[in-house]
């Protein structure tokens, strides 16, 4: 506990969690607990860290090289272990089941744009979620392009009820158009 005290007083000294982790790991000679205790300042619950911090553990906290503590507290950030997750609305929910539906249907995410929709869930980050996934093509031999862009019409009439940017209703009405062309043309 002392040391995620430690962890939040470095947050609130404007350090950035992979910062944070850093003086930690320095400190202490010990990634896996250094970077437990940034997870729980943030307020990350335990069972999320545990699950975070397992995915990367082997790769990067069992058998940490010498002075590559700041290094390793970027990938930690990059890898989203330190994203703290948002409270979502009803709605916001709805629409990331639509996302999932529509990236089914795209026929093959990559494994990075699928990272970064991932971290874009957890901290609900849904508009820029949206408009990656509607500058995406879905691909016509694995996918199911009607799928896809009626999908995404949905969630973007969805999101313009609770987020006024002008960059979904452009997005949108490129959905609708896309959605509209293979409806009529599968």
């Amino acid at each position: 506990m002392r040391l995620a005290l430690t962890a939040r007083h470095l947050l609130g000294t404007a350090a950035t969690p992979a910062q944070a982790y850093a003086t930690l790991a320095r400190r202490t000679g010990d990634p896996l607990r250094s970077a437990r205790a940034v997870c729980t300042a943030l307020g990350i619950p335990a069972a999320e860290t545990t699950r975070r911090l397992g995915a990367c553990y082997h790769a990067l906290l069992a058998h940490p090289r010498p002075d590559s503590e700041a290094d390793t507290g970027e990938l930690l950030e990059a890898l989203g272990v330190f994203d703290i997750p948002a409270t979502l609305t009803p709605t916001e929910r709805a629409v990331i089941d639509l996302f999932l539906i529509a990236i089914d249907a795209h026929g093959s995410i990559r494994p990075g744009h699928q990272h970064g929709l991932d971290r874009w869930f957890t901290t609900g980050n849904l508009t820029t979620a949206y408009l990656s996934l509607t500058a995406a093509r879905p691909l016509p031999r694995t996918g199911d392009p009607t799928t896809y862009w009626t999908t995404l019409t949905t969630a973007g009439e969805l999101l313009t009820t609770t987020t006024p940017d002008t960059r979904i209703k452009l997005a949108l009405t490129h959905c609708r158009t896309q959605a509209a062309t293979h409806t009529t043309n599968p």
